[in-house]
């Protein structure tokens, strides 16, 4: 190996190192240790005690454990069809915006991505507030009495996931831009002469050299519908009546408020091999499409 071949690699490594190590450290080894915790009885306050696939066995008959794995499910199943359709669709209506308007536009995509994603919860639950919020006097103008949104067990799951397609439109939406702006204009003005434009050129064109994006968005925003919390736990914490508890609410109810650390690290467990096997199965459809 050359000097020259041996500093490039070297560099090249320097700069994967920060990552992997994150990796290793956030990511692997928690994962690790979660398997660990979970072949025990803990509470985490008292020493653990080995209870071998105890916790596995019991998760087997926990009906509450599997209506939120079918929650999250749901969620997934509307969440990320909606969002991906909606990212692209902004991302090809702002490319062919010209002049001022542009700016606005892409900042009022971004803005509920940019903030805090507590923050922009709070904002949608204030948006749908029955009484008082922005989504019903809209509603009034349309005719259609208040709804009751959040307060409803048929309503709550369905605005969850309209107040989250908010908050990440924008970022998906510029994912798409990028690799729209990447693809040659060469191609267009080809398919122009033989009269391919508009949807023709989206369908023979853009789609086709978007499948990449389009892998990357459809498997990251699969994981995170999985993995949504945050917003769940400020706009409903589970309710009304359970209706919006999903799987990581469910573990994080088990873990730190009744304290069964081993149960709810078999519960984690589970989660991860469930959107590993989900991811795989995904990628490899993605790529046999493609």
């Amino acid at each position: 190996m050359s000097a020259r071949t041996r500093n490039e690699w070297v560099t090249a490594y320097a700069f994967l190192l920060p990552n992997t190590l994150g990796l290793l450290t956030f990511v692997f080894i928690p994962i690790v240790y979660a398997f660990y915790v979970s072949l025990h009885d803990w509470n985490a306050l008292s020493p653990k005690v080995f209870a071998g696939f105890a916790n596995y066995k019991e998760l087997l008959h926990d009906s509450l454990w599997w209506d939120s794995v079918l929650k999250t499910l749901l969620f997934s199943v509307v969440y990320v069809p909606a969002l991906y359709v909606l990212a692209l669709g902004s991302a090809l209506l702002l490319n062919v915006l010209r002049g001022r308007v542009v700016g606005p536009v892409r900042t009022m995509f971004l803005m509920p991505f940019a903030i805090t994603s507590i923050i922009s919860a709070i904002i949608g639950m204030y948006m749908l507030d029955p009484r008082n919020g922005v989504i019903n006097h809209l509603l009034g103008f349309a005719g259609i009495g208040p709804q009751q949104f959040l307060g409803s067990t048929s309503q709550a799951m369905l605005s969850i996931i309209g107040v989250i397609l908010w908050i990440n439109i924008g970022y998906n939406m510029i994912i798409f831009l990028s690799a729209i702006k990447e693809i040659p204009r060469d191609y267009y003005e080809a398919a122009e002469i033989d009269g391919a434009t508009g949807w023709k050129a989206f369908r023979h064109i853009t789609f086709p050299l978007l499948r990449e994006t389009s892998t990357f968005i459809l498997i990251v925003t699969m994981i995170g519908s999985f993995q949504a919390f945050d917003q769940i736990v400020v706009m409903t914490k589970g309710g009304p009546a359970s209706a919006t508890e999903v799987s990581v609410l469910y573990i994080f109810k088990q873990g730190f408020e009744l304290l069964n650390m081993g149960y709810a690290s078999a519960l984690a467990f589970v989660l991860f091999l469930i959107i590993f096997s989900v991811s795989i199965f995904q990628l490899k459809l993605l790529s046999k499409r493609n």
